[in-house]
């Protein structure tokens, strides 16, 4: 036996194979009623050995022949005598059935002539109908193999083996002859001349949309039906210039601006399938330990900024630290996600819960940071400036609320200086300058004022209208101009009493750890500025590089980023940057930068991989590398997307990888790809590829910063906590919560479930052949999240049943699946235990990092929604213990109707009682693993015969068949710390 099919669950009637296909059809058992005819016949790809699409049939099939004649066209023929033709890949059709006069007899027997232009048809009463298309039918007299006189001669000889490398081809006797043989052509008809295949009609590529490698485009009928006019002189002078041709076919779209986007920068999208996510291969795009992050989540433009954060080891381990009472803090929610980055091997994570309270904040809002759906599905969001307003509004707002933990009235007071606000919070530390504002009116007044500043703007200089060649500038020069920056406008002076034309000078008293840059590329006067001085940049390159004598080639070095164990130190390799490299480089890789007395701020570019000497040290110097770069990447079809270079150091390569070195990395969502050339960072072909935000940071700067993570979830936040709901009375308590001596420890089995509400419905389109395409799931947001002890004197009494506070509009609260009804959330009328996301997301933390395992039932899907992230040995998925492969995922009422002989989820979902029936499962499993893996094999097989035969639904509840459960979990009271009906 090759392979086994499982088709039908009654009984084989007739099956038939051409090419590739098997198809076949039988009966389907039907509970006490037997067998009858399956209307769907299965198709089998003998290619793949797994099944195709099911072809539905309008007759009841008990025979079907293949009639391969002008295509492979199945009959299927009824007992009744009714016949039907149709394609085994497509959809039956109602008129293509005919029927077969039997006078009332059935038919027992079915055939197809070998000239496949004949069917004959037997019935019971002895009568054999024969069917033709015309009148004259060919038939074939002899049909059967044809038998030669003599032996054929290819019989005798010796068996080659064609897999054997060396085997000699002379054991293949060849005739002896003068003669030139029939297959020797003359020279001028073996040349090859081949007829390259015409351009794809541009419509079709304007069109197209890709599914993995394949892309689908609706036909748009400018040529006839499988006829292409072969313009063979016109096609052969296109093909001469090969090397003008992108590498793209949409390169010969009537936009060529396309094709410049490299495939890598474009924007990245989830495929989904009827399985969700489960199918979706985020390794194709991810080859790296590092976590990516999913775009679906309303605002996740920022998600290359959430990236920049997180390699910045200050403010991992400043978030990480951090924890405060607040219900939406970013800090706290950063932490979180960071937490989840850390523990991920490769596989992306959500910022879902940071959006959530992103979308919270007021100034978020009155910022214009929080888009509306449409503008992010129609590209309609100027996604350059919005990066670079989140990039300042998160800088402050984590200044703030960390302050506001280490210092309550660090940032109250409106007279506090700056410089003392420096002092309270690391952000300020790490990004903050103390900046000297001067205002000088005419009248000779001059004010000064100092604050702290934590980016700046680029100034470009003003273009004259009658000089028309570009000057040339230095990109440290516009830097220094931006930072010590020098305007006039018009200000209120004390002195004159009035509005004055005044000069504003801000001066900078000392170098931030990290400067960080919004480079204000916002319209096309600026982008042409970048583009006039990244060619100046590069001609002069080209003129340095032809000056200096050649160099001896250097010994080869690894130019791949080093996987663990490879290499275990790669830190001071220097490349050689060519000139061709530095093509729309303007910008330097290194930066020195010093504030002395008398010059006040000097900003230089710097060789990289060289230091500073001791003098230089001495006088304040200090050298700035370029460690991130978000660009804004320009794409008509898609409406942008922004894309992160980042510079990822050593202990994140230790933490993942176990080797110490530096890389450059692009992240774009989900997509992570390491980048070979370093200059690729600061390469900004503003055509496609616009700057948005640079960050440079201080050489060496971690060593002043404390980078230890100290844990600050607590125990304590699972013990007893007050209700937000006013209505909520202690009798109506669910559960009782731990005691101090019933902390959970590693390995301790906690029973957990969830439920959901939908906030956003899902948006699909249908597809020209009648299949489902999701465009964006549903937005889920948890509701209830239940934990049950899983030992102890208390085993099955719940500890955690958390209703979840919301402030978003629910549109739909799924209580037939969820249990959750309209009011249930709401604290003004709640009669339920209703807390808040981050307090209940807190004690689920605590149990994580304290190593329990968890059991329940589709967890996969509930940790998703939640937005944590649990290591795989922590998880026993009940859905997965009671499966076998390639079969389907089975119901937790099901596998406690049939394991436990109980009848759960009657009219709805209860958590509690999914939560404990998920523990009683998992006991059950452990004692049926007892006989080892074929006893379990033998009870799951029993279990999907036992489905099939049910049709997986469980019998209504009935005390006097034996057929439902007599058994149901009683309703669960605790008042005054006393446990009733458990």
């Amino acid at each position: 036996m090759e392979h086994e099919f499982d088709a039908f669950s009654g009984s084989l009637s007739d099956f038939d194979v051409h090419g590739n296909l098997l198809a076949a059809c039988g009966f389907s058992s039907r509970g006490l009623n037997g067998l009858a005819c399956d209307r769907f016949l299965m198709v089998y790809d003998l290619r793949m050995m797994r099944a195709i699409t099911p072809l539905q049939v309008h007759v009841d099939p008990l025979f079907l022949r293949f009639i391969p004649t002008y295509t492979s066209r199945l009959a299927i023929i009824s007992q009744s005598g009714q016949c039907q033709f149709c394609e085994p890949t497509g959809l039956a059709n109602l008129a293509d059935v005919f029927h077969v006069n039997t006078v009332g007899q059935l038919l027992m027997s079915f055939e197809v002539s070998s000239s496949k232009q004949a069917l004959s048809f037997g019935d019971s009463g002895g009568c054999v109908h024969l069917w033709s298309s015309t009148p004259d039918v060919t038939y074939n007299g002899y049909s059967r193999e044809t038998d030669f006189a003599l032996p054929c001669l290819v019989d005798s000889l010796p068996q080659l083996d064609w897999g054997h490398d060396l085997l000699p081809l002379s054991l293949i006797p060849t005739p002896l002859t003068t003669e030139s043989l029939v297959s020797d052509w003359p020279t001028t008809l073996a040349t090859p001349s081949p007829r390259h295949a015409p351009a794809v009609d541009p419509e079709i590529l304007r069109t197209m949309k890709t599914v993995g490698f394949i892309g689908y485009a609706p036909n748009p009928r400018t040529r006839p039906r499988n006829q292409v006019p072969y313009k063979i002189k016109e096609v052969e002078l296109e093909y001469d210039g090969y090397n003008q041709v992108p590498e793209s076919p949409i390169g010969r779209d009537e936009e060529p601006h396309l094709y410049m986007v490299p495939k890598k920068y474009r924007k990245v999208t989830i495929k989904y399938s009827k399985l969700g996510l489960e199918d979706f291969d985020f390794k194709h795009y991810n080859r790296t330990l590092f976590a990516g992050l999913e775009p679906h989540i309303p605002n996740a433009y920022c998600n290359s900024m959430i990236q920049v954060l997180y390699f910045l080891e200050p403010i991992r381990c400043l978030v990480q630290n951090h924890l405060c009472q607040k219900e939406f803090c970013l800090a706290c929610e950063l932490g979180f996600l960071f937490h989840m980055l850390d523990l991920s091997r490769g596989d992306p994570c959500q910022a879902s819960n940071f959006l959530r309270a992103f979308r919270t904040i007021p100034e978020a809002s009155a910022l214009g940071l929080i888009l509306a759906d449409s503008d992010e599905q129609t590209g309609k969001a100027r996604l350059g400036r919005l990066i670079q307003s989140w990039n300042r509004f998160i800088l402050t707002q984590l200044h703030q609320e960390t302050q506001e933990q280490e210092g309550p009235q660090a940032y109250r007071g409106a007279s506090s200086s700056a410089s003392g606000a420096s002092t309270e919070s690391a952000i300020g530390h790490l990004f903050g300058c103390e900046v000297e504002n001067s205002s000088l009116c005419r009248c000779g007044k001059e004010t000064v004022r100092s604050s702290l500043t934590l980016l700046f703007t680029l100034h470009y200089p003003e273009q004259s209208s009658t000089d028309k060649t570009p000057k040339e500038y230095d990109f440290v020069d516009i830097l220094k101009k931006s930072i010590c920056l020098e305007q006039s406008t018009q200000a209120w002076c004390d002195n004159c009493e009035k509005y004055q034309p005044t000069v504003q000078t801000r001066n900078i008293r000392c170098l931030p750890d990290v400067l960080v840059i919004n480079c204000e590329v916002n319209s096309v006067k600026e982008m042409e500025f970048w583009k006039v001085q990244a060619e100046y940049a590069h001609a002069k390159a080209l003129k340095k590089e032809a000056a200096e004598p050649p160099k001896p080639k250097p010994e080869p070095l690894p130019t791949e980023w080093c996987l663990e164990n490879e290499l275990s130190n790669t830190e001071g390799l220097t490349f050689d940057t060519k000139a061709e490299d530095l093509q729309h480089v303007w910008i330097p890789l290194s930066l020195k930068m010093s504030i002395s007395k008398t010059q006040g701020l000097e900003v230089t570019s710097w060789p990289e991989g060289e230091e500073l000497s001791a003098a230089e040290e001495a006088e304040g110097a200090s050298v700035y590398d370029l460690v991130v770069s978000v660009s804004h990447v320009l794409d008509a079809r898609t409406g942008g997307n922004l894309v992160a270079h980042i510079k990822v150091g050593e202990t994140y390569h230790q933490r993942k990888e176990g080797v110490t070195h530096q890389q450059w990395y692009l992240f774009n969502d989900f997509l992570i790809e390491p980048i070979d050339k370093q200059t690729e960072s600061a390469q900004f072909d503003v055509n496609w590829k616009v700057p948005a935000i640079l960050y440079y940071a201080k050489r060496n700067y971690h060593s002043k910063y404390d980078l230890r993570i100290k844990n600050p979830i607590e125990a304590s936040v699972l013990l007893t906590e007050a209700s937000l709901a006013r209505k909520q009375r202690k009798s109506h308590a669910t559960f009782i919560p731990l005691m101090v001596s019933e902390m959970p420890q590693a390995g301790d089995l906690v029973g957990l479930d969830a439920e959901f509400v939908t906030l956003n419905q899902e948006e699909a389109e249908l597809r020209s052949d009648g299949t489902k395409s999701t465009i964006k799931p549903s937005q889920m947001s948890v509701a209830r999240i239940t934990c049950v002890r899983g030992q102890g004197s208390n085993e099955r009494v719940p500890f955690i049943d958390d209703y979840i506070s919301t402030q978003e509009q629910v549109v739909d609260y799924l209580t037939q699946y969820s249990g959750i009804k309209p009011g249930d959330l709401d604290a003004k009328i709640s009669s339920k235990h209703l807390t808040t996301l981050k307090s209940t997301y807190l004690k689920l933390r605590f149990l994580i990092d304290t190593g329990v395992r968890f059991v329940g039932h589709g967890l996969q899907k509930d940790f998703r929604v939640i937005n944590l992230l649990v290591p795989k040995d922590q998880v026993i998925d009940t859905v997965y213990l009671f499966h076998m492969p390639r079969k389907r995922m089975i119901s937790l009422r099901f596998l406690a109707w049939y394991f436990l002989d109980l009848n759960i989820q009657g009219e709805t979902h209860d958590s509690i009682e999914d939560a404990r029936t998920a523990l009683q499962l998992y006991r059950k499993y452990l004692e049926l693993s007892r006989g080892g893996n074929d006893d379990i094999r033998k009870v799951l097989k029993g279990l999907y015969e036992k489905g099939r035969k049910q049709d997986w639904k469980v019998p209504e509840a009935d005390p006097t068949d034996g057929q439902g459960s007599p058994k149901k979990f009683s309703s669960v009271s605790f008042g005054d710390g006393a446990v009733n009906n458990v």
